[in-house]
Order: structure tokens, then sequence, then C-alpha cells
């Protein structure tokens, strides 16, 4: 048995899924991206007047695709040290993984202490944004039968 959960404070789903499933004691987030969870718009974005993105700022990004995490973490019970797994996907790894390793050690300064992570160098994601996580947490035995 499982349970999608729907996160309020994080940005509506860009398909038809869930922002994280429980499975037992493991909690499996959908990609999760950068968009502002209040107006949809991506942090750090420049576009042109035809909507194609002519700059983005990745650290901006970064700092919201993980406060995105953080709140799927928090509607689903959990909490940010209960992350176990993380594949970060970028579009430029040339340009930004720098860039987002910075971002990152700002949230897990203690590397014994990290989730394990992963980065991927993607061609596209499926909104104009520059960077998607995908997440597995290890969530506490709850009371009584699951």
């Amino acid at each position: 048995m499982s349970e999608g959960i729907h996160a309020a404070a994080a940005p509506k789903a860009v398909g038809a899924y869930p922002h994280a499933r429980r499975v037992g004691d493991l909690l499996f987030l959908s990609g999760i991206g950068p968009r502002d969870p209040a107006t949809d718009a991506i942090p750090g974005n420049v576009l042109f007047a035809d909507g194609r993105v002519r700059a983005y700022d990745i650290r901006a990004q970064a700092r919201a695709v993980l406060a995105n995490v953080r709140a799927v973490l928090e509607a689903s019970g959990a909490g940010w040290e209960d992350l176990v797994d993380v594949t970060v996907f970028l579009t430029d790894m040339a340009r930004d993984f720098k860039a987002y390793n910075e971002v990152w050690a700002e949230h897990f300064p203690d590397p014994a202490r990290a989730p394990c992570r992963t980065t991927l160098g993607i061609t596209a994601l499926p909104t104009p944004i520059a960077i998607e996580l995908k997440c597995i947490a290890a969530l506490p035995r709850r009371g009584g039968a699951d």
C-alpha cells in the first residue's frame, strides 16, 4: 500500500502525479523543480519577448529547488535529515555544476551527514528550468501498523 502526497507549499506538479509517494518507511519524491509556489515563476530566468530563456541564475534556481524539496518533505512528515539519496539533473553541467555544488554545500555543510548524490547532465527538462531534483527519504516508522 502506498500513499500519494500533494504539498500545498510546493509548486503544482506539471503533470498528473503526486509530489511524493510514501511506501512503508520510504518516501519517493517526484522530480522537483525551482518554480515559485505562489507565482509559478522560475527564479533567475530572464526571458526574451517570445518567452524563450535569454539567461538564468543557477544559484537562484538551486536555492529554490532545495526549498521546494524541503516543502514536500515537510508535507510528508519528513525532515531534511531524512533525505538519503538525491539525483540532480542539470541542463548545462559544464556551466552550472560548480555553482550548484556551492549551493548544495550551504544546505549540507557536513558531507558525512549529507544524502548521497548523483548529478547528471541532460539536454532539457519539460519546463524552462536548468535544474531538477529526484529524491528518496527514509522515514521513521509510524506508530502502529502500516
